[in-house]
């Protein structure tokens, strides 16, 4: 019997606890004698703290300790950064509590810990810090100027900056050589708007210090870096630290972290004994949590008259907000590799510099300056298509890899290892109905329409399996990529998966199951997947940047064939076999031209007893791995985005979405659709909804999902979307990644597909999102097709306070 788990459309393991309300959220958790923490934070963005005075607070029912950052300034330490991109990065100290100065709103400047949590909050009323504030800089260009300091003691806001040149690299030509001869340069300033993760589950987190380890229980994406960087931070044994993240809800990135909460809760806990607990309201989640994107992006892109493209810069000014997060420094970097996307560029530059501001400080979003990258360069070639009267998707072929350049080197220094751009684009035209859409398109336009018609193209590439240990060491990334897992037979023959990823919704129980069912030939029933708990799984890097399955998958695979080649010598001896004639396959372990058979089943319980094992074997088949790639992979894909424009309102409307991935091979079709259209909402909402806007004093004014427009699925339409298989040639299973697909492809799609609308009313750009109210105003602005009105207006300019609504009093 052939086993078949790989490829099937198995419904999630995880499931069925989760909607039948048996979570194992953090914020579920009760121990005994359990106190509650409450945060003071400052409602001011910048300013020098005066004086703390916790006397009322402390004499509150219920309070049992308030502390202070003056009360832990000698043991809090500063908040890692793991990733210095320059030699000479600049960073200020980033303490859990603020002690003399606080660099954004929501700054944590106080600690209530109290019996219940009423009690905790209602304390933090009582405490009276008095402030002196300072100048802010919230803008980041303003920031690059250095006129107004985020953090006068470091002299500028410039963090670092990172270069890199194909010239200098030796992967391609000179740029500014290159542009000089060219027919054709088209220079943009696109912005990449401030967005929130807004994941499910806020942040939460259990400490119990009254064992022998101190245990933390955290809704995060990095139990792993977590524990080794509360051992570091707090200067606690890691062996005395172990850390749990039980069923957490969501992350995109928003949890690979290491918060200021989680110090303080670790540092309450030890201070008074007992196990303390913290939950994150949702508004402080928005406000204090950190933030994603945030770029303004200065590009030059040079072609022929043909429209052969023949050169690219870019110039990032990238806003860190007021301190550097756990990988805050390296997001942008990790875009550097990928503004080339699918393109024969024959050269390059990239420089990004880093500036802070006083915001909440940025680090990873769902494609972490993948999305970034893709955007810039889409929105790029469909300008140059419209510049030179070409259909944007006969440009972009003529100047993509074909499939039989594979492997192809990048002007970029990578090598992509497999692709067929053309198959996936071929297969969605088909779903799309291209020509039909463009036919309706020009009948709406000669007709004069009020709704018109776009429509938009993103063709993209990502690099994923965050991992290749040497090239996260060449880019000062400080911890390596690696991935570990360990597989344990019970002399049942049941197995049990320990693996060093840490799923926040990914599905890894599942297609864990699925893989290990395959290589080992047991039932999907008999596999149970351990995660996410330190003393389970006591080695891992955990799980971001699409690398679980490219490289934790790879782990498991490893493991299970160590298995295998552990059961080989068992099934020989007690089958008297020479080793070299024994078979492995569907579970079963054969003999070469003979019917002996014996199935692992019966090894596991063999190798139980070891009553007949051979001289010297140990006497266990359980196995571990560790992984790490040669390469990253790289899943490409075709988005195609019908958009309709209402030309008086302004409102948009995704009348059609089409997209087809390539991920290489599929372990579940079922969790990859589930991938697929997370990921299309997310980078949809960027194009369309979402943006996290500050007032003039750096107050967060979209602090609530009132005001953080997070599209429902009635906003959105039914997405069609498919693939083409062509299997990654840098791991064994082939496959490539594709949490973060959607995101990364959908919103150029979009927003092409908006300006493909109203291109010819002058409109070439707008400023992202693409609300009703903004998409209006640019319209109006460009009625007089003059170059400067067809230009992206900030909401200011076009009479909008600056979340892009009427100010208030106006009437729209």
């Amino acid at each position: 019997m052939t086993v078949t788990e790989i490829g099937t459309a198995r419904r999630r393991k995880e499931d069925h606890r989760l909607i039948t309300g048996r979570t194992r959220f953090t914020d579920n958790m009760t121990l005994p004698r359990m106190l509650h923490l409450a945060l003071v934070r400052s409602p001011f963005a910048h300013a020098t703290i005066t004086a703390v005075n916790t006397d009322e607070a402390k004499a509150s029912p219920g309070v049992v300790a308030v502390i202070t950052g003056a009360d832990v300034a000698d043991i809090q330490g500063s908040l890692p950064n793991v990733w210095p991109i320059t030699e000479d990065q600049k960073a200020p100290p980033h303490p859990a509590i603020a002690v003399d100065r606080v660099a954004f709103a929501g700054e944590v400047v106080a600690c209530i810990v109290a019996r219940s949590a009423a009690a905790a909050r209602d304390a933090v009323e009582l405490v009276d810090v008095d402030y002196d504030e300072l100048p802010v800089v919230l803008d980041i260009e303003a920031a690059a100027s250095d006129e107004v300091l985020a953090h006068p003691d470091l002299g500028t806001n410039k963090s670092a900056t990172w270069i890199f040149d194909s010239a200098e690299a030796g992967t391609g030509g000179n740029v500014e050589e290159a542009i000089s001869g060219a027919d054709i340069v088209i220079e943009r300033t696109y912005h990449q708007q401030r967005l929130i993760p807004a994941f499910m589950e806020p942040r939460s987190m259990v400490v119990d210090p009254t064992g022998e380890q101190i245990t933390m229980w955290s809704s995060t994406q990095v139990p792993h870096i977590l524990r080794l960087l509360l051992s570091m931070t707090l200067t606690i044994p890691e062996s005395k630290v172990r850390v749990v993240a039980p069923d957490v809800g969501g992350g995109f990135g928003g949890k690979l972290q290491v918060t200021p909460e989680e110090l303080i809760t670790m540092m309450a806990a030890r201070q008074t004994g007992l196990p303390c607990k913290y939950t994150e309201t949702r508004s402080e989640s928005l406000m204090a949590a950190h933030h994603g994107r945030a770029q303004v992006q200065k590009l030059r892109l040079s072609a022929t008259q043909d429209g052969t493209v023949t050169a690219l810069d870019v110039r990032l000014l990238a806003d860190m907000g007021a301190y550097l997060g756990l990988v805050s420094s390296g997001i942008p970097i990790l875009g550097a590799f990928m503004y080339n996307a699918i393109y024969k560029f024959p050269a390059y530059r990239f420089e990004c510099t880093n500036v802070f501001t006083n915001k909440a400080w940025t680090d990873a979003y769902r494609g972490a300056g993948r999305p970034e990258a893709t955007f810039a360069i889409e929105r790029l070639m469909d300008d140059l298509a419209a510049e030179l009267g070409m259909d944007p998707l006969e440009l972009r072929r003529k100047n993509w890899i074909g499939h039989d350049e594979f492997p192809f080197s990048t002007v970029a220094g990578l090598e992509y290892d497999s692709g067929n751009y053309e198959a996936a684009t071929d297969k969605a035209l088909e779903l799309f109905g291209y020509d039909e859409l463009r036919a309706e398109q020009k009948r709406r336009r000669d007709a004069g329409e009020r709704v018109q018609l776009g429509i938009g193209v993103s063709t993209f590439t990502e690099m994923c399996g965050l991992a290749p240990s040497r090239v996260l060491g060449a880019l000062s990334y400080v911890a390596g990529g690696w991935e570990h897992a360990a597989i344990r037979v019970l002399p049942t023959g049941n197995i049990e998966v320990v693996t060093g990823t840490s799923p926040h919704g990914q599905g890894h129980e599942t297609a864990w199951s699925q893989i290990v069912a395959d290589r080992l030939g047991v039932p999907f029933e008999n596999v149970e997947v351990l995660h996410g708990d330190t003393q389970v799984s006591q080695k891992g890097m955990d799980t971001y940047g699409s690398r679980s399955l490219v490289v934790g998958g790879m782990a498991v695979v490893a493991a299970a064939d160590k298995v295998i080649e552990k059961a080989k010598t068992v099934a020989a001896h007690l089958m008297e076999a020479n080793r070299d004639d024994v078979e492995f396959s569907a579970g079963q372990f054969g003999v070469k031209g003979t019917d002996k058979g014996m199935a692992l089943g019966d090894i596991a319980f063999a190798t139980f007893h070891s009553h007949d094992l051979p001289d010297g074997f140990e006497p266990s088949l359980d196995s571990d791995a560790t992984f790490d790639p040669d390469n990253f992979s790289f899943p490409h894909g075709t988005h195609l985005a019908a958009m309709e424009v209402d030309t008086e309102t302004g409102e948009t409307t995704v009348m059609k979405y089409v997209c087809v991935d390539d991920i290489g091979n599929v372990i579940n079709p079922m969790i990859v659709e589930g991938q697929v259209h997370g990921g299309l909402v997310q980078g949809i909402a960027q194009a369309l909804f979402e943006e996290a806007v500050h007032d003039d004093a750096g107050t967060l004014v979209t602090g609530s999902f009132v005001d953080y427009l997070v599209p429902s699925a009635a906003d959105l339409p039914s997405f069609t979307t498919d693939r083409t298989e062509t299997p990654s040639t840098t791991n064994a299973l082939g496959v490539k990644g594709v949490g973060e697909a959607g995101t990364i492809a959908s919103t150029p799609a979009i927003v092409n597909g908006v300006i493909d609308a109203l291109r010819h009313l002058g409109v070439t750009d707008m400023v992202m999102p693409c609300s009703p109210f903004r998409v209006w105003s640019t319209i109006q602005g460009a009625s007089g097709a003059t170059p400067e009105a067809t230009q992206p207006k900030s909401p200011e300019q076009v009479g909008l306070d600056s979340s892009g609504s009427l100010p208030t009093g106006d009437v729209q």
